[in-house]
């Protein structure tokens, strides 16, 4: 599987001992940046390029680091294709993907610490998505931004 990824400055450690620990894991990464660590920068000029690799399909799932999540988000979601779920905990990382079937995992590099960064996107990549009546409503959010639907 192939994964983006990015972040801003504040989660560029994150990002890089994500890419690390995702090689270790066999994945493939397509890093989109930032690779300045000392020197701020604009999250969603980095969270773009990697959502819309995911949006195209390009990358099969993305993850992206800023201070909360929160911007990256916001930024990811703007993008066809996207379903991008900022995560705090293992429970709702595990039900982004199982009820939500996200492809983006947006993390807050000033809310989690290393273990939980590692089991985070650990568990978000192996849990599948339930399907069912979950993918009923993943797929109104499609015809949304079709714009077709409610």
């Amino acid at each position: 599987m192939k994964i983006a990824l990015a972040s801003d400055h504040r989660g560029f450690d994150f990002k890089k001992h994500i890419a690390s620990m995702l090689t270790q894991l066999g994945y493939t990464v397509k890093d989109f940046g930032t690779n300045k660590n000392n020197e701020s920068v604009d999250y969603p000029d980095y969270g773009l390029y990697a959502a819309r690799a995911v949006g195209s399909g390009e990358c099969e799932r993305g993850i992206l680091v800023c201070g909360t999540g929160i911007g990256m988000s916001l930024v990811a979601n703007k993008v066809k294709g996207v379903r991008a779920a900022c995560c705090h905990n293992l429970y709702t990382a595990e039900m982004s993907r199982r009820h939500n079937d996200s492809n983006v995992l947006c993390i807050g590099a000033d809310i989690v610490d290393e273990e939980l960064l590692e089991q985070k996107v650990k568990l978000w990549l192996e849990t599948p998505f339930e399907g069912g009546r979950h993918a009923r409503r993943v797929g109104k959010i499609t015809e949304l931004e079709n714009g077709e639907g409610i």
